[in-house]
């Protein structure tokens, strides 16, 4: 554990953020196959009606994800700032207190979400078409909670351990499974939308197995045993502070899907529903790796912080926003240039395709620069700097995309709601960049002070 603590500390900035993202960036792309293998096969399968479907059950998705998220990233952050400092038992006894959380958290809600499930679909959206297969498939993804957002935390855990590759192995199981399991379960068993869900919560059991699995081997730092799920409020409350601003985006994204659906079955109908269903898809796909590189990233600036290594911190930012430009560039050079071919790989329904070119074309426009926003979010989670991060997290999309969806429509109809995407990006890219020079602003004088030596560390 210490010669990989030094290497973190000390080796080439470009080879660690290669080392820690690029299982990070392949879990992310492996893990959005879930939802676009989903999508492939359903629309394929069944048709655009149960694209909208699945679209009206996305938000309950990602609260599911949103638990996950908040408990593994606010304990990465712990662990990964624990080891740095040279404190393994605070890392290992974080671990415990995280597992445990997750499993709790998971159960409560997974109980009212089954006894309201009606009135929950209705909420989110579901017209007289889309409700059965609504229904179907959000009946059974239900049944995963546990496993889902257990594997997600784990993955973080894995991460923060320094065990990059591994993380990635579990999204590849996961993924991989899924993709085997769709098409036997849609076509094989003829089964629609239920077959989907369950391929999904069979693949997410089996990424959980192997998490377990390896836990209990010699490769993790993790000793987990039954005593060590005692719980401490004191870090319990220190995850939730710091994990709660990936929670509010992931609920915010929840909203926004709320709000995009509502307004679209209010300007539109159930076919731009499953238009908005597949571009956002598409968006998630290519945000994805983005959000490897900044869990890659986040692993190196909570070492070399909990270091007092503030100069590396700064050469950390600047590679992995160079590489975030470099992916979303490619992606909206792709959906600009072949908007229509993308389409035609979810549905075949021309109608659908000629509808969505526009779409698609206006909520890209400002893609290439919106990893600079992950990677702010992602710096102040990493210092454990709640503010900043939630306020930076919160402001693409609960804080000016949300007003955006409700505000712009009523001016510009249906064309107000896709330029609300690129509108809610370019001011929250804004804020963004506030925050981050005040923080290296902050950096900069601590590396002063240290020079200086008025500061010992």
């Amino acid at each position: 554990m210490e010669e990989q603590r030094q290497q973190i500390l000390n080796s080439n900035i470009r080879s660690l953020l290669f080392k820690f993202s690029t299982p990070a960036v392949v879990g992310m792309l492996v893990s959005a196959l879930y939802n676009m293998v989903d999508t492939f096969f359903v629309g394929q399968g069944v048709g655009p009606i149960a694209i909208a479907a699945l679209t009206i059950v996305m938000p309950i998705q990602l609260i599911m994800m949103a638990i996950g998220i908040m408990i593994g990233v606010g304990s990465a952050s712990i662990i990964s700032r624990a080891l740095g400092s040279n404190k393994k038992e605070k890392a290992l006894k974080t671990a415990s207190n995280a597992i445990l959380l997750n499993m709790i958290i998971s159960v409560v809600l997974m109980v009212p979400a089954y006894l309201f499930i009606d009135d929950i679909l209705y909420f989110f959206g579901a017209s007289n078409v889309t409700y059965e297969y609504a229904r179907d498939y959000m009946a059974i993804i239900l049944i995963g909670f546990i496993s889902f957002s257990f594997s997600i935390t784990a993955n973080n855990l894995i991460r923060a351990e320094g065990k990059p590759r591994a993380a990635m192995y579990s999204m590849l199981i996961g993924a991989i499974s899924n993709t085997i399991l769709d098409p036997v379960f849609i076509f094989g068993f003829k089964m629609g939308v239920k077959g989907a869900a369950i391929a999904t919560i069979i693949s997410q059991v089996i990424s959980a197995v192997y998490v377990i699995s390896f836990f209990i081997s010699s490769k993790s730092i993790y000793k987990l045993y039954l005593k060590s799920f005692k719980p401490d409020f004191i870090l319990l409350k220190e995850i939730f502070a710091i994990g709660f601003p990936s929670f509010a985006m992931q609920v915010a994204g929840s909203a926004v899907f709320l709000f995009f659906n509502r307004t679209v079955l209010q300007y539109g109908n159930d076919m731009y529903v499953a238009i908005l269903g597949i571009s956002l898809r598409v968006l998630n796909f290519i945000e994805m790796p983005i959000i490897g590189i900044a869990q890659g990233f986040s692993t190196l600036v909570s070492f070399n912080f909990g270091a007092g290594h503030y100069e590396r911190i700064k050469l950390v930012l600047k590679e992995a926003f160079l590489w975030t430009v470099f992916v979303a560039g490619t992606g909206f050079i792709l959906l600009m240039s072949i908007p229509g071919r993308i389409l035609n790989i979810f549905t075949s329904d021309m109608n659908i395709i000629k509808l969505g070119i526009l779409p698609v074309r206006i909520m890209v426009s400002l893609l290439p620069f919106i990893g600079f926003q992950i990677l702010g979010g992602s710096l102040f989670q990493a210092i454990g700097k709640t503010v900043p991060s939630l306020i930076i997290i919160l402001s693409r999309q609960l804080l000016i995309l949300l007003p955006a969806i409700i505000i712009l429509p009523i001016f510009f109809g249906l064309m107000g709601l896709w330029f609300s995407i690129p509108v809610s990006n370019f001011i929250s890219i804004v804020m963004t960049a506030v925050f981050v020079w005040w923080q290296m602003g902050k950096f900069n004088e601590m590396i002063r002070l240290k020079e200086c030596g008025q500061v010992h560390l």
